[in-house]
């Protein structure tokens, strides 16, 4: 429901009071009595329907990290959530896609000790070519099985059991 959807949505904005935008795709919050930048990423689940085979979904390698992982990426300041997935699942697997559901997101700490949020959603292929690069060197098309055992990270596991309950009517 698109209600639903844009309250989601709007939870991972920053709020008034504690959190403060910054540039980046960062935000300030305030923990412990200490302001702390909040990265903020988007990202997509790819998903497609072979004619004779069950529903793939898209896992990327990232050599830098040594991992499988659903291609995401930090927004650019002034951008939309929705904007930079659509924009980081094109720049790492080559692929324009057209903008699902809402999925989820996604809360941990990066590699610099940070609080980082990612949001996700559902999309569809519409055009492109994977085309490697230093960011991510490899892509795959799994069935949901496969990419539950390939997947590095047990939160994007998570984002996957969304996937697989999807129906092919409520990608695009």
């Amino acid at each position: 429901m698109p209600g639903d959807r844009e309250a989601r949505i709007a939870d991972l904005r920053p709020a008034t009071g504690n959190v403060a935008r910054m540039e980046g795709g960062r935000s300030a919050t305030l923990e412990a009595g200490h302001i702390v930048d909040t990265v903020r990423a988007a990202g997509g689940l790819i998903v497609r329907y072979p004619p004779n085979g069950p529903k793939e979904v898209a896992v990327v390698h990232r050599p830098g990290r040594a991992d499988w992982s659903f291609p995401k990426g930090k927004l650019d300041p002034g951008e939309t959530f929705e904007d930079a997935a659509l924009r980081e699942v094109w720049e790492e697997t080559g692929y324009r896609c057209g903008l699902g559901r809402f999925v989820g997101h996604i809360e941990y700490r990066d590699r610099k000790d940070r609080p980082k949020v990612v949001a996700y959603w559902l999309m569809e292929p519409l055009t492109g070519t994977f085309r490697p690069s230093d960011e991510v060197d490899e892509m795959r098309w799994v069935d949901v099985e496969d990419a539950a055992r390939l997947l590095t990270y047990e939160r994007d596991r998570e984002l996957l059991v969304v996937a697989a309950a999807d129906d092919p009517g409520s990608t695009g």
